[in-house]
C-alpha cells in the first residue's frame, strides 16, 4: 500500500502553486464555451480548463512545449502530479486544449493587465514595440513551386486511393487502417494548402511563389542569426519602467511576413484592447517606422520615438505629424527616452526564446502559433509581476509593498479545518512567509473534489 499526501508533493513557496492561484482569480468562462456536458448529468466528463491552463503554463516556465513530454511528467515529476493529480491526462487532450481557445487565452491575458492596471503598479505612459522572428515547424526543402505541388498532389492522392482499396485486409486492423486513412488525408489536406498559397502569392506577386508542404503559412524569414529559415514573426508590445522593474507584454500578434513595417498602426488598437487606454509614447526601432504609422499615432495622441532613416530625405509632401516627429528625435530628451527602449522590449524577447521555448513552435498555422504564443506570454507576465498577482484579495492594492495595509491570515490547525480553507487571525502580527504562500486552487484540485461516494471526479 502506498499512502500519498498530495499537498506534500510540492513546497509551499512553489511556482506551480503561484501558477494555480492566479489561474483560480481568472474567469475561465470562455474556456468551457464549447463544452455541454453537465456536472450530475449524463454525458463524457471533461477535464477542467484551469488544470490545463495551469499545467500549461507551469510547463511554459520550465521551456516545455511539448505535449508528449508533458504527458511523461504528469506521471514523473511532483510538480507536475501536484497540477494534474490522480487525472490521466493524454497528449492529445493537452495538444488540443493548447491550440483551440486563442480569444480566450487572449482575454485572460488581458483579465491579468486589468488586474495590474486597477493595482496601479503597471505604467502604461510608455510601450516599447519589437519582433522577434521563431523558427517554423517546416523545413527548407518542404518549400516547393507550383509545378512540384502539383506532382506531390497526384501522388498523395494516389496514396490515399491506395489505402481505401486496402480496407479490406485481414492483416491491418480497423484502429490501424483508420490512422492509415487519417494520415493520408492529411498529406492530401496540407498538399492543397500549398497549392493555394502558391497561386495566391504568384497573383499578389507576380512571378514564381513557393510554398511549404508541411505548414503552408509559414514564411521563409531572416533569422537573428542571419541565415534564412522558415518561420514567424512575433510581434510584442511590453510596458514598464526602463529604469527597472518588472515588465509587462500588453500587447502581442504573430504574423507570416519578416519585416516589421506598419506594426505601430496594429498594436497601438491591440494595447488600447488590453489596458483600456492608448500609450502616450511608443518606442519602436527604425524597421518600425512608415509615414503612415505616424500619422495614424499622431491622430490618437501618440507620441512615436523611434530613429528616422538617415538615407530618406525630408520631402514636401511630408504631413505635420512626420516633420514633428522628425524635429522630436532630433532633440537630446527624445534620444534619451529611445534608449530605454531595448531595456524594455529585449527582456521580454530573451525570456520567451532562451527560458520558455518559443525559440522554435512545435505547431502549424498562424493561429496555433498565436496560442503558443499567448500562453508563453501569459507566463512572462505571471512571473513578472508574481509579488502582485500572488497577494490575495482584501490585502491592499499595492501588494506586499505596503504591509500596513494587509490583514493577515493563519494556517489552520488540522487537515479538516485546512480543507474548509484560511481564516483571518484574531492577533495583528507580522505576516510570515506561508501567510504569503498561496494556496492549491480547489477550484481544478482533482483531490479536493470528491462525489458523495468518496471517488475522486473531474470537474
Amino acid at each position: 500500500m502506498k499512502i500519498e499526501a498530495p499537498e506534500d508533493l510540492i513546497p509551499s513557496e512553489h511556482p506551480a502553486r503561484l501558477l494555480a492561484h492566479v489561474v483560480n482569480g481568472l474567469d475561465l468562462s470562455k474556456l468551457t464555451e464549447g463544452a455541454r456536458a453537465l456536472e450530475h448529468q449524463s454525458g463524457r466528463p471533461i477535464l477542467c480548463p484551469g488544470m490545463l491552463l495551469t499545467l500549461w503554463l507551469y510547463a511554459t516556465s520550465k521551456g516545455v512545449g511539448s505535449a508528449r513530454e508533458i504527458e511523461r511528467l504528469a506521471k514523473s515529476d511532483d510538480a507536475f502530479k501536484w497540477i494534474v493529480g490522480d487525472l490521466d491526462v493524454g497528449r492529445f487532450a493537452i495538444t488540443e486544449f493548447r491550440v483551440s481557445h486563442g480569444e480566450a487565452l487572449l482575454a485572460l491575458m488581458a483579465d491579468i493587465i486589468g488586474a495590474l492596471v486597477h493595482k496601479g503598479v503597471l505604467p502604461l505612459d510608455t510601450v516599447a514595440l519589437d519582433g522577434t522572428r521563431v523558427r517554423a515547424c517546416a523545413s527548407a526543402p518542404s518549400f516547393r513551386r507550383l509545378g512540384s505541388l502539383q506532382e506531390c498532389r497526384e501522388q498523395a492522392l494516389l496514396h490515399l486511393r491506395a489505402v481505401l482499396a486496402d480496407a479490406d485486409n485481414p492483416e491491418i486492423s480497423a484502429r490501424q487502417q483508420a490512422a492509415r486513412e487519417a494520415a493520408a488525408r492529411d498529406i492530401l489536406r496540407r498538399t492543397d494548402d500549398a497549392l493555394a498559397t502558391v497561386m495566391k502569392l504568384e497573383d499578389e506577386r507576380g512571378g514564381e511563389a513557393r510554398a511549404s508542404t508541411t505548414d503552408a503559412e509559414a514564411r521563409v524569414m531572416k533569422m537573428p542569426d542571419g541565415g534564412f529559415r522558415p518561420g514567424f514573426n512575433v510581434q510584442l508590445g511590453v510596458a514598464g519602467k526602463d529604469t527597472g522593474g518588472p515588465r509587462t507584454i500588453v500587447a502581442l500578434d504573430v504574423v507570416n511576413v519578416g519585416s516589421d513595417m506598419g506594426a505601430i498602426e496594429k498594436m497601438i488598437p491591440r494595447v488600447e484592447a488590453a489596458t483600456g487606454a492608448v500609450p502616450k509614447r511608443v518606442l519602436a526601432d527604425g524597421n518600425h517606422v512608415r509615414h503612415a504609422c505616424i500619422d495614424y499615432a499622431d491622430s490618437v495622441g501618440v507620441e512615436v520615438y523611434a530613429p528616422p532613416n538617415k538615407r530618406a530625405k525630408p520631402r514636401p509632401s511630408d504631413s505635420e505629424a512626420v516633420r514633428a516627429w522628425r524635429a522630436r528625435m532630433t532633440t537630446d530628451d527624445a534620444k534619451r527616452i529611445y534608449r530605454g527602449r531595448a531595456a524594455l522590449a529585449e527582456l521580454p524577447n530573451a525570456f520567451l526564446k532562451s527560458h520558455f521555448g518559443l525559440d522554435r513552435v512545435l505547431v502549424r498555422g498562424v493561429a496555433k502559433v498565436k496560442c503558443v504564443a499567448l500562453l508563453a506570454a501569459i507566463t512572462f507576465n505571471i512571473v513578472q509581476n508574481a509579488a502582485y498577482l500572488a497577494w490575495r484579495r482584501g490585502r491592499g492594492t499595492r501588494g506586499p509593498k505596503q504591509p500596513e495595509q494587509r490583514s493577515t491570515v493563519a494556517r489552520s490547525p488540522s487537515p479538516e479545518a485546512d480543507a474548509r480553507g484560511p481564516r483571518p487571525c484574531t492577533e495583528h502580527r507580522k505576516p510570515t512567509p506561508d501567510d504569503r504562500a498561496p494556496t492549491i486552487c480547489h477550484v481544478f484540485s482533482p483531490w479536493a473534489a470528491r462525489s458523495p461516494t468518496g471517488s475522486r471526479r473531474r470537474c
